[in-house]
């Protein structure tokens, strides 16, 4: 048996146009997907999570995409403009790690869980900095100072 490795491409608005545009051809869910070379379950899907009681439509079923994108994810902890964040500057600046960083931040606000912050966090949020100077100054605040994570 060959080894089939699966990886989940989401599904592109041109495919969903397609899709409409086959749903009102009355054409068979498996028909659909072998016309896209998707999976017969990803067409299903599409069509349960995206259809209205008038139908499918390509455009409100992008922007429920979208949509549900958006909503997944939550904000940020660490954003660039946020005080905590400055807190944090400030306190790399001091040669204070991340986990001392982290664990000062739990106890300066025992009851309010919004202002934690984990150390993962931080390391996420210094080396997600883009190329230059502000991104070689927030790593050079940190003891070791290596360009990337180390395991």
């Amino acid at each position: 048996m060959p080894d089939k490795t699966t990886s989940y491409q989401h599904l592109q608005p041109e495919e969903r146009l397609a899709i409409a545009s086959l749903r009102l051809q009355d054409v068979s869910i498996r028909a659909m997907a072998r016309m896209l070379g998707r999976s017969p379950s990803t067409v299903s899907r599409e069509l349960t999570r995206n259809s209205s009681p008038a139908g499918y439509a390509s455009v409100p079923a992008q922007a429920l995409c979208a949509a549900r994108r958006r909503a997944g994810r939550g904000p940020a902890k660490l954003c660039t403009q946020g005080v905590r964040w400055r807190i944090v500057l400030t306190l790399l600046d001091w040669k204070w790690s991340p986990q001392q960083i982290s664990g000062t931040l739990r106890r300066m606000y025992p009851t309010d869980p919004a202002q934690h912050v984990s150390h993962e966090t931080i390391y996420t949020a210094i080396y997600a900095q883009p190329r230059g100077e502000l991104r070689r100054q927030l790593i050079a605040c940190l003891r070791h100072g290596h360009n990337t994570r180390m395991s």
